[in-house]
């Protein structure tokens, strides 16, 4: 499955009437390696549970910071369907929610994006966003400079002009995205253009940030889901966020009721939600994938 085609599958759900304010919370249980996260969904078509362990010190042994399975069951009668891996399809959904939003929150002519990260998702929302937006630059900024160089090299054979820059290079970007496991913000908010657009995928603690109080005070500001948002989103909350009036969901983005400013950036901020994995899963199934 293609990037767009699970934004198109995420899309879908929200059209036909899901309502991600009433859709079930994750549960998340600490265990000694990191952290057990248990995310249910349902539709009358098919049910769904993904369990994914986020164990830190992985990658410091070469194995993948997200783990986990997903098992996909028929809604009517709760068999058992398909078993999937759990981090390949969050590798998937994730930048697919991201595109979904920055589809209709980017420019139509955005061409510059900076990429904070140089992990999996870093490459899964490069691949993403490049088919929804015409990029033509891509900067990538990362703590390593190895794994920066790499991701600029995959660029760079996709047809970009791609290179390793610094923070500051958010004050010539059209699209800003985060993917990193920053606790602290990665930037300066008040050096955003006003036309760019940014996303922030990388955490869902409430004490956790990547972008800082300054772009979320200048910024309109969209979420997948209000209630959820202001239960983890640290991006929101640790500036100040506290009311749900100050925030639009995805749904109302997707359905075209919301304002979408071009007078100052605009913010998404995805903490990652069950029923967008049970959307991506149910429509490969379908596919018989």
């Amino acid at each position: 499955m293609t990037p767009v085609e699970a934004a198109d599958a995420i899309e879908r759900v929200l059209l036909e009437g899901l309502d991600p304010e009433t859709a079930p919370a994750r549960s998340a249980v600490p265990v000694p390696a990191g952290e057990l996260l248990l995310m249910p969904a349902a539709s009358a078509e098919y049910v769904g549970v993904k369990i994914a362990g986020v164990a830190p010190a992985n990658p410091g042994i070469g194995l993948p910071r997200i783990t986990g399975s997903y098992l996909l069951l028929d809604g009517p009668t709760l068999q058992p369907v398909a078993l999937m891996d759990g981090a390949a399809l969050t590798a998937l959904r994730t930048p697919a929610v991201t595109a979904v939003a920055l589809r209709r929150l980017a420019a139509p002519d955005a061409a510059h994006l900076v990429l904070f990260g140089a992990g999996p998702q870093a490459y899964g929302h490069l691949d993403a966003l490049l088919a929804v937006r015409p990029l033509t630059r891509v900067t990538v900024v990362a703590r390593s400079e190895a794994p920066a160089e790499a991701l600029a090299a995959y660029a760079r054979r996709l047809g970009l002009s791609a290179g390793v820059g610094t923070p500051d290079a958010v004050a010539g970007a059209d699209l800003v995205v985060c993917c990193t496991t920053a606790r602290t913000p990665l930037f300066d908010g008040a050096l955003v253009p006003d036309h760019a657009v940014v996303a922030a995928v990388g955490s869902h603690e409430p004490e956790a940030r990547e972008v800082d109080a300054a772009l979320v005070g200048r910024a309109e500001l969209y979420v997948e889901a209000r209630a959820v948002a202001l239960r983890e989103a640290g991006d929101l909350l640790m500036a100040g966020v506290t009311g749900k009036d100050a925030l639009w969901n995805l749904a109302e983005l997707v359905r075209g009721e919301v304002p979408v400013p071009g007078d100052r950036p605009r913010f998404f901020k995805s903490v990652g939600m069950a029923w967008e994995d049970l959307a991506v899963a149910a429509q490969m199934h379908r596919r018989g994938c």
